[in-house]
């Protein structure tokens, strides 16, 4: 009889995920404790086992970064129940925030270079399709990519300098995240659109 199956590739790259945020089983996180020992830990198995459905860190590493894009890109999608282009588009830069600051880490691995793998073309495309389709509402299909650069550059810019505590000197953050959305959906309207609008 074969032996069972004592783990799986995706309760593998979950712990891998989980490591990195919250630490291994010696309480080392961030990039420095994912490693495959502490995965296997995390996982339940022995490192043989791990090496059997993953070939390295680097590897590991990827798939760890695929998947927390899928989850990102997931909570982004979910926002396509709300028909107005605008709220839309500030629902989806509030599951942005939500997601930085459950995963720290991976949105830094999603966001800035690290050093990590990058994600295929296709995930990438998926990631920001509900964010063009949201913005290409507002300025024309014509202004989509632009102003999907614009939005998307001004989040992580705000979220990596929330996320590193660097705004140090006073006012309340979440109030300063809600006028820059406003701001930013003004002027993403195609000229002519209504100028009134509000995150409330």
């Amino acid at each position: 009889m074969p032996t069972p199956e004592k783990t799986s590739r995706a309760a593998i790259v979950a712990a891998g995920r989980e490591i990195i945020e919250r630490g291994g089983p010696e309480g080392h996180g961030g990039l420095d404790g994912l490693t495959m020992q502490a995965v296997a830990e995390r996982a339940g198995v022995r490192a043989p086992s791990l090496y059997k459905r993953v070939r390295d860190r680097r590897e590991l590493l990827a798939l760890v970064v695929a998947a927390t894009l899928d989850d990102l890109t997931d909570r982004l999608e979910a926002t396509a129940a709300e028909a107005d282009p605008a709220r839309r588009l500030v629902v989806q830069a509030d599951a942005l925030r939500g997601f930085a600051h459950e995963h720290p880490v991976g949105f830094g691995l999603v966001f800035s270079a690290h050093g990590a793998p990058r994600p295929d073309a296709a995930a990438v495309v998926r990631s920001v399709t509900p964010l063009l389709d949201a913005v290409g509402a507002l300025t024309g299909p014509e202004h989509a990519l632009e102003g999907a650069r614009l939005v998307t550059a001004w989040a992580n810019g705000f979220l990596t300098m929330e996320l590193g505590g660097m705004f140090g000197l006073g006012g309340d953050v979440d109030r300063a995240w809600r006028w820059g959305l406003e701001r930013m959906v003004a002027a993403l309207r195609t000229p002519g659109a209504d100028a009134e609008f509000s995150t409330e």
